[in-house]
């Protein structure tokens, strides 16, 4: 990568419905771009709390990320990276509020407001799914319909983005060359 990166940190986020491999691209990306990537907080607060959450929760969820992802920027800005990498953000607590009870947190709308971004990455849900104490969607169905959400979300704002599909070395090898252009 001989890339010239702009003076500001880029964010790149990171979407998509459970066991699309958003974490495994996010540690590929900064891997090969040299820089650093946020984790999902989600995980963390389930693996400590369990999976029997409650809508409050998932508003504990969304202010650990955006406090998580706050940080993280932080520490960017004082290594002075220049691309960063996200794994979920609020339009993925957008989508599990009203996925699983059918409404949302205002703080999650209002950081979706405040919030910006410079490019979304979409995982399609062609992977095989993988089992872990987590993940709650096994079927395709729901995972595709969940896929649709997010789609819709970024079709309809102004963010550029791209879907992210197939197997590696392809999967991550699109995702690198969108990243690069989007830098140019």
């Amino acid at each position: 990568m001989n890339q010239q990166i702009p003076n500001k940190i880029f964010k790149i986020v990171v979407i998509g419905p459970e066991s699309t491999g958003k974490s495994t691209l996010c540690q590929r990306l900064s891997d090969y771009f040299k820089t650093d990537w946020c984790k999902e907080y989600a995980r963390d607060f389930l693996l400590e709390h369990g999976t029997d959450y409650t809508y409050d929760d998932l508003l504990k969820v969304a202010k650990g990320q955006s406090n998580a992802e706050d940080a993280f920027i932080q520490s960017m800005q004082l290594k002075e990276k220049k691309l960063a990498f996200i794994d979920t953000d609020m339009y993925v607590m957008k989508v599990w509020c009203e996925f699983v009870f059918g409404k949302c947190h205002p703080f999650i709308l209002n950081e979706i407001l405040q919030r910006s971004y410079d490019g979304y990455l979409l995982c399609k849900p062609d992977l095989p799914w993988v089992k872990d104490e987590l993940r709650e969607y096994p079927d395709l169905k729901t995972r595709a319909l969940l896929y649709h959400h997010y789609r819709d979300i970024l079709i309809n704002q102004a963010t550029p983005w791209y879907e992210v599909s197939g197997e590696d070395p392809g999967r991550t090898e699109g995702a690198i060359q969108w990243v690069n252009k989007l830098l140019t």
